[in-house]
């Protein structure tokens, strides 16, 4: 039996009025862009949630769940991000708590983009933080054509945001891909097929010399420094030659190797990968260019690492209970 046709994509256009399409948002002094796996930020309600194993993981009181909200703002608070990627989020709602909160506590006007995932067994999504700039958000899916052919895996948990910023006259557009790919051993192969999908839809951009990145948990069990062109990374930054540099740059490498953990148990999971064009700062012309990146273990780590975080994570003691598993990763970039 043949396949039922996918839709290609699956698109919210936003910031349009009368069919005309609003100014571009000045760009800020600098644009920060973040990823953070906020590990299973599932709010108390369970009365949405229909596998057991998103119900065990919820926060076990509106009590437990506030705390959540409170201490997660404190860490993007102290970021001030211009975009946060954020991924093992509930739903569209949690992330709004998330907003609202930045907006009485912190005084921080955040938005939020988010279109429904096809992750059914453990009910995760990404969606997006934002201050200013988004024009547009969309899923992606691989052709009729791309699935007989076994070469590629789609992606249940992603999301493309497009934002334009404006400066000195000028109007600078960057497109982001938020991504929580397969996990572990066994999503090794699903995982590498994933990653061959995403650089399939990027690399035409990177082609056009666009502002391109490609953030979130990639879930890779490489080191950044030391991985073969078979493995997820280097098909995802599209390197076909050893030392070539591919349509992705991975901006890990900028980082010191002791900075490189993303993960509490010691993994490179989070990563943020740019377009070449990003590195780039020319002298003729204003463009966007990358000028640092971070790891902010600090902002999420409370005193001793947790012993079994995962099994018993409302039980540990607040003060001591780590906000998430996985470290946020920030990059910084100007306009200039």
């Amino acid at each position: 039996m043949k396949r039922p046709r996918l839709l290609v994509t699956c698109s919210i256009l936003l910031l349009y009025l009368n069919g005309l399409c609003i100014a571009a948002d000045p760009a800020p002094e600098n644009i920060v862009i973040g990823t953070w796996n906020i590990e299973w930020f599932y709010d108390h309600d369970q009365s949405d949630n229909k596998t057991d194993l998103a119900k065990k993981l919820s926060a076990p009181s509106e009590a437990d769940w506030q705390w959540r909200v409170t201490e997660a703002a404190k860490v993007i608070a102290a970021i001030d991000p211009t975009v946060m990627a954020l991924q093992e989020i509930e739903n569209e709602k949690v992330v709004q708590d998330l907003a609202d909160e930045l907006r009485s506590t912190h005084d921080q006007q955040y938005q939020v983009a988010f279109i429904q995932g096809r992750d059914t067994y453990t009910e995760q999504d990404v969606a997006i933080l934002y201050k200013s700039g988004l024009t547009h958000i969309e899923r992606k899916q691989q052709s009729d054509e791309m699935y007989e052919s076994k070469n590629y895996y789609n992606l249940s948990k992603h999301l493309f945001a497009t934002f334009e910023w404006s400066h000195g006259g000028e109007t600078h557009k960057l497109t982001l891909c938020n991504v929580h790919l397969r996990a572990g051993t066994r999503g090794e192969q699903p995982r590498l097929r994933q990653c061959r999908l995403i650089n399939y839809w990027v690399k035409p951009m990177v082609e056009k010399k666009e502002n391109v990145i490609v953030l979130g948990d990639i879930n890779t069990l490489c080191q950044c420094h030391d991985y073969t062109l078979e493995q997820d990374l280097a098909v995802l930054c599209g390197k076909l030659k050893k030392g070539q540099s591919g349509e992705l740059i991975d901006l890990h490498l900028q980082l010191k190797p002791d900075q490189r953990s993303t993960h509490m148990g010691g993994p490179q999971f989070d990563h943020i990968l740019v377009s070449p064009e990003l590195l780039k700062d020319s002298s003729h012309k204003s463009d966007l260019s990358f000028q640092s990146i971070e790891r902010r273990k600090d902002l999420v780590l409370r005193g001793k690492q947790d012993e079994d975080h995962y099994n018993r994570y409302y039980d540990i003691e607040q003060s001591e209970r780590d906000i998430s598993d996985h470290y946020p990763v920030i990059a910084t970039f100007k306009v200039k």
